[in-house]
This record gives C-alpha cells, structure tokens and sequence, in this order.
C-alpha cells in the first residue's frame, strides 16, 4: 500500500520494520526505516502522518475489523545503527590488516 497507493510525493523509499500495539489496542506504532537524509526521512514521516485517516481506512477495509488502532508513524533507526556497526567493524579490520606484525 506504501508504495503503490500513496501518491504522497514526500513519501521516499520507506520499510515498515515493526509495529507495536499498546496493550489496550487503540493505539498502533508503527516503526518505519528511510532510505536517505534526515530531511528526507522527516518529510516521508511527514507524508504518512497526513496519509494516516486513508491508511486506516485501507486497513479496516482490508482485514475486516469493526475498529483499527490508531496509527501513529515513527522513524526506527535500528538499520542506520547496524550500518554504522558495520562500518567500523570494517574499519577495524582494514586497520589490522594495514598495521604491520609486532614480534
């Protein structure tokens, strides 16, 4: 639906991560990862937030429930911080591998 329904121009290359329900079930976060700069990620936040009333109408009409939770979008940095792990495993490699032997 995020990618072929919403014609939100804002709205850039987004993955739904996770979605957590508070116990109750009125409310539903929904973790979204961006691809792109933080402007970028904040504007395509922007765009699903004022998509939010015809997301949850799409919903309700496709799982069939008499009430959906109220859906509110939040940017999950999880894969920027993987990636930034990533990047300096990768740099303390190169370091090993550039320093020579001591004997």
């Amino acid at each position: 639906m995020l990618v072929s329904e919403l014609k939100d121009p804002r709205i850039g290359f987004t993955t739904v991560t996770a979605v957590r329900l508070t116990p109750d079930l009125r409310q539903a976060h929904i973790y979204v990862s961006v691809l792109g700069s933080r402007e970028q990620q904040q504007q395509t936040l922007n765009g699903l937030t004022a998509a939010r009333a015809f997301i949850r109408h799409q919903l309700t009409q496709r799982l069939h429930v008499r009430r959906l939770p109220e859906l509110r979008f939040e940017l999950d940095p999880s894969i920027e911080y993987g990636a930034r792990i990533e990047e300096l495993i990768e740099q303390t490699h190169r370091h090993d591998r550039d320093e020579p032997e001591e004997k």
